[in-house]
């Protein structure tokens, strides 16, 4: 499968036609972002570990029976992928407290969260991804309360999944977020599933391992994320 025209240029990835209407090429690229893209930087291997990354993350959701839009493999840093018709709506499983919902709450960073907490956030950058909750997605016709619906329980079962997986692998999954779309009306994860949309702490040490560590500036990005990578038994090549 050719990619051909660029669709769009995302912080991170590009998106590419080909020549089925209904797939399309993900190209990761070396890009980090904060700041809705306000701070960017250049991490060399950042796309072909986010690109595999990715790839083994989705799959074992698939195996798990959450639909995604995965398809196959193409190289370092590309996958095929179907053309979903995305929700614009972001999806957050929170297990402990961190980020955001600690400077709005004034919590204590790393509180178990019984029982975990699922929030909502409009995708718009220009308004810095504001939260907001179902009867917004309601009033506004987001999405509607079957999908709203759908989404949540995929999102929880997605977080039985990876929890499990990241606890085996020494790790703690602090939070992430997902995005969904609908192929053939059918809803499905899509977008990524990489060190850059979650928060993995090490088990022993608290050690940050994903995107914050771009964020507080500590250094050793690449290397954490290579690190979660092998732990889990993703095959970097």
């Amino acid at each position: 499968m050719q990619k051909l025209a660029e669709l769009y240029r995302g912080k991170a990835k590009t998106v590419y036609t080909t020549e089925n209407p209904d797939l399309l090429v993900l190209e990761f690229r070396n890009d980090t972002s904060v700041l809705d893209g306000q701070r960017i930087k250049q991490f060399s291997r950042k796309g072909i570990v986010n690109n595999k990354f990715n790839h083994f993350i989705m799959n074992k959701l698939q195996e798990a029976g959450i639909p995604t839009q995965m398809e196959r493999l193409l190289s370092n840093n590309e996958v095929l992928v179907k053309k979903l018709e995305m929700v614009p709506v972001e999806c957050v499983i929170r297990n402990r407290a961190a980020g955001s919902l600690v400077k709005r709450l004034g919590i204590e960073e790393g509180q178990v969260l019984i029982p975990l907490l699922f929030d909502l956030f409009l995708k718009n950058d220009a308004m810095h991804d504001p939260m907001i909750n179902e009867s917004y997605c309601e009033t506004f016709g987001w999405v509607s309360k079957e999908h709203l619906a759908r989404m949540r329980e995929l999102s929880y079962q997605a977080n039985d999944v990876l929890s499990k997986l990241f606890d085996d692998a020494g790790l703690i999954l602090v939070d992430f977020k997902l995005e969904f779309g609908l192929f053939n009306g059918e809803l499905v994860l899509g977008d990524e599933f990489s060190p850059d949309g979650c928060r993995l702490w090490d088990k022993t040490t608290f050690d940050r391992m994903d995107k914050d560590r771009f964020r507080h500036g500590l250094g050793g990005l690449i290397e954490a994320y290579e690190e979660v990578a092998r732990r889990i038994g993703v095959k970097l090549g």
